[in-house]
């Protein structure tokens, strides 16, 4: 349990934030409300009266420095983080206090690694981008497949969504990215990021039962390639999204998630098929679950559990295959997570 230790929530009033804030406090974490609009986040404090509000803006780093005073840790929940995550790194790196983000970007989670590897190893505090649902859940599940390989030929990362409605920071966030690649898409092939103008290919995916054989859109590209390539020896690491979740994406009518139940979740489902090959070999590791914003909480929230007791000697910027074992960090997601790894 958190045993009182104060956790920043930057972004604390968004569809995520407030996930997170709800998971830290269910685990015995002091959560500090900050964001960077004062009106939305003293309406969220409203339900929360117990709780610290500090706004604090990107480009005022010592509102950022009130924001991350006397904590011990911040989350970043604000997007698009193309213009948080810089910012409040920093402010975690002159506090001196760990530093994770539910980024779902390339872009971002590549300047963060280009950015403060040397800063953040040189100050001795963990940064762990991208510690999500796209990102940080598909690294531990290629990092627990892989298992006791040191390197594998591919790795393929098989989202199947029962459908996809986008809360407006992800139409935002996904807005910017194509901005900053020119519209083009992006893979990771030869062991290097190609941007490349073609239509990303259709194709078919056979998940585990209960999904089966589904229609999905190839080399739709996640952070993953972000995550898994920059700790494991893998040139080849593709993502796919199911037909219906991505029509659901590129719709502009798609309405935001709604809440189906009473923590706030939506309806939608989701299964996550990792394959790893190596020669003639091949290793699966599946995860399945409930709203991809939701549980995005507690793989954030169990990260910086497991980073304040100490459970990880990862310092720098590091992702979260790197940072923890993986295979025990998703079986302590249950009943978040539901895992079949390889034994």
């Amino acid at each position: 349990m958190g045993a009182g230790q104060v956790v920043t929530v930057y972004g604390a009033y968004g569809h995520t934030g407030r996930f997170v804030v709800a998971e830290l406090l269910d685990r015995g974490f002091v959560p500090v409300l900050a964001g960077r609009d004062e009106g939305k986040l003293r309406a969220f404090a409203e339900s929360r009266p117990e709780l610290d509000v500090r706004p604090a803006t990107v480009d005022d780093p010592a509102s950022l420095d009130r924001a991350l005073a006397g904590a011990d840790a911040v989350v970043n929940c604000a997007g698009p983080f193309a213009s948080t995550a810089g910012p409040v790194i920093e402010a975690a790196l002159r506090a001196g206090i760990p530093y994770v983000d539910v980024a779902a970007e390339i872009e971002a989670n590549l300047d963060t690694f280009a950015h403060f590897a040397e800063r953040a190893a040189a100050a001795g505090v963990p940064v762990i981008p991208a510690m999500a649902f796209f990102g940080g859940l598909g690294d531990l599940l290629v990092t627990a497949a892989m298992g006791d390989w040191t390197e594998a030929d591919e790795a393929h990362v098989a989202y199947g969504l029962s459908g996809w409605r986008p809360t407006a920071g992800t139409r935002t966030a996904g807005a910017v990215s194509r901005e900053r690649r020119d519209g083009r898409r992006v893979v990771f092939a030869g062991g290097r990021l190609e941007y490349r103008d073609d239509a990303p290919p259709a194709l078919e995916w056979t998940f585990p039962e209960p999904l089966g054989v589904r229609s999905v859109i190839g080399e739709f590209t996640m952070a993953d390639v972000v995550t898994v390539p920059s700790h494991l020896a893998v040139p080849e690491v593709r993502t796919y999204m199911t037909a219906e979740a991505a029509r659901d994406l590129a719709a502009p009518d798609t309405p935001a998630p709604a809440a189906a139940d009473e923590q706030g979740r939506s309806d939608q489902t989701f299964l996550v098929d990792v394959v790893v090959r190596s020669g003639g070999e091949e290793r699966r590791a599946v995860a399945s679950g409930r709203d991809i914003y939701a549980v995005s909480a507690p793989l954030a929230v169990e990260a910086l559990a497991r980073v304040l007791t100490g459970r990880t000697g990862a310092v720098g910027v590091v992702s979260a295959g790197a940072a923890f074992d993986a295979a025990a960090f998703l079986r302590a997601l249950s009943p978040h997570l539901s895992v079949a790894l390889p034994r």
